[in-house]
């Protein structure tokens, strides 16, 4: 397996882990314990960072190196529509919250709590969803219908 085959389980691996970071940051913040919380949201920043960081190299190599084109899913049927649903609110979704993210973030890092609980009673739910559905591509897409 080559580096350019690594790159979309790296990236699925890093959408999971920051799922994981984002509802670990959820239940500590509900027991009120503030340092645990603080340390999984921002490690649940940075893993979608470097998630950020693979997927540019990952499509940028495949493009300008290779002259390789988006992975074709090759899904029939009913999955079809399913798959393209859960594509495009992902990449739309993921789009729009980034900002958002980082303004909910920068709000708790310096104690504006009120303005940073509204902000994240929002942005949470998006962020989950953004990386669990980023999970479901990968294995939509690379496990249950890899190209041929």
């Amino acid at each position: 397996m080559n580096f350019l085959q690594i790159l979309p389980h790296l990236n699925a691996s890093l959408n999971a882990l920051s799922g994981v970071f984002l509802i670990s940051g959820f239940y500590f913040i509900r027991r009120k314990q503030i340092s645990k919380h603080r340390f999984c949201m921002i490690s649940a920043c940075s893993v979608s960072a470097l998630f950020l960081v693979s997927y540019i190299i990952h499509h940028s190599i495949r493009t300008y190196y290779f002259g390789i084109g988006p992975t074709r899913f090759t899904g029939e049927g009913v999955v079809v529509p399913i798959y393209r649903t859960i594509l495009l609110t992902h990449t739309v979704l993921a789009t729009a919250i980034a900002p958002f993210v980082l303004v909910t973030l920068w709000r708790g890092l310096k104690g504006r709590y009120d303005t940073h609980k509204k902000l994240a009673r929002w942005v949470f739910p998006i962020w989950l969803y953004v990386s669990i559905t980023g999970v479901f591509v990968y294995l939509m897409l690379y496990q249950l219908f890899p190209a041929k």
